[in-house]
């Protein structure tokens, strides 16, 4: 791994989501979403940064390594992308469910009193739950997709072109340190309180937690694939169902997202479950194997 093109594409990644955050923290603006949405780019950009320092690889070449094709499997790629979309989704759905029954997340699945209230009526012409019913339908069906667009910014740098350099000295310390960037790239949202605005800065550190154990899944799928589109899709499926708690649950009782969802320390342990797994079962290497030929 060149070391040049590493500290470039961090300088770029993480130092661009600084710029893009300052706003917040000199109090121009107070839309989270905007700022979150703009610094998803920032990975991408870092990619750019390296290929227009080293322009060596032919053309080809650097979009296989950094995961723009899919892979030399396509037919596994295609499968993994369906896991990544559904299977995402669902494990939102258990996280909560076993959340749940740990007595940690008190639902309301009547009145759906905590998305009501925090919501309001918005003069909708239909009642909350069907507003609810609409919003799983689309969790699960057309977000996804279209989250990946903004997904794609960070997975194409984060998995794309991180991890597989990472990785030629080691799967397992490659999947820890670039969950770690990851996270930390998150600082300038998450150290305002981003994710979990009852713990203040403090979020930062818990979030980075959610974000190593997130890394270790979706950076299996990267190197299982040879792809970085599963990661993208899943990424996207993140996004769009990690606010299941807040969907479905209770304002008489609101849920502590430190301990609840898929983002949650019920998330840590059922993600840390799923990953020893997959990785037992299905290993993966630095690079995705070639295709056998006949």
């Amino acid at each position: 791994m060149n070391r040049r093109d590493l500290w470039v594409f961090l300088a770029v990644a993480l130092g661009g989501a600084w710029l893009i955050a300052a706003p917040l923290w000199l109090g121009l603006t107070t839309s989270f979403v905007l700022i979150a949405s703009a610094m998803m780019f920032t990975p991408a950009l870092g990619v750019l940064a390296v290929r227009l320092v080293d322009r060596r690889t032919p053309a080809r070449e650097w979009a296989r390594e950094t995961g723009l094709t899919f892979g030399p499997r396509p037919k596994r790629t295609v499968v993994l992308l369906l896991a990544a979309w559904f299977g995402t989704v669902l494990f939102s759905a258990v996280a909560v469910a076993v959340s749940a029954a740990l007595g940690l997340l008190v639902l309301d699945l009547e009145e759906f009193s905590l998305f009501a209230a925090a919501v309001g009526e918005l003069g909708a012409p239909v009642g909350v739950g069907s507003v609810v019913a609409i919003q799983l339908v689309a969790m699960a069906l057309i977000a996804p997709l279209i989250n990946s667009a903004l997904a794609f910014g960070e997975e194409w740098g984060w998995r794309g072109w991180l991890l597989p350099r990472l990785a030629e000295r080691g799967v397992w310390p490659a999947l820890l340190i670039s969950g770690a960037i990851w996270g930390v790239w998150h600082a300038p949202l998450t150290l305002l309180g981003y994710n979990y605005a009852n713990l203040g800065p403090w979020a930062a550190l818990v979030f980075t937690g959610t974000c190593v154990l997130l890394g270790i899944l979706l950076g299996w799928l990267r190197l299982r694939s040879g792809s970085v589109w599963p990661a993208v899709l899943a990424h996207g499926a993140i996004n769009a169902s990690a606010g299941l708690p807040m969907l479905l649950g209770s304002a008489a009782a609101p849920p502590n997202l430190v301990f609840v969802g898929m983002t949650g320390l019920v998330g840590w342990v059922l993600m840390a479950l799923l990953a020893a797994v997959l990785l037992r079962r299905w290993p993966v290497a630095a690079r995705s194997e070639p295709v056998a030929v006949a």
